[in-house]
């Protein structure tokens, strides 16, 4: 299932980190602080437990948001090269 992970977080060295574990899950960027990629449900709930061990003290809000085959296929684009 494709997955969406965005963050807003304002720890530098933080959110280096849960960037690193959402790369080490193949995740891609997409954004700055946005990620997306394949990833099954058990996937899913490892990285966010992954995630929220490298945050440690520091704050942040993180979501995650599975995107089902029929949502993906009707999502609207637009990609212009400079």
């Amino acid at each position: 299932m494709q997955t969406l992970v965005i963050y807003d977080i304002s720890h530098d060295g933080t959110r280096e980190k849960v960037a690193d574990v959402c790369l080490d899950y193949g995740l891609d960027r997409v954004q700055f602080s946005a990620f997306l990629g394949e990833l099954s449900r058990n996937h899913q709930e490892s990285l966010m437990l992954k995630i929220k061990r490298r945050m440690g003290k520091h704050g942040g809000h993180i979501w995650l948001l599975p995107i089902c085959e029929r949502d993906w296929a009707r999502r609207i684009e637009i990609k212009e090269e400079a």
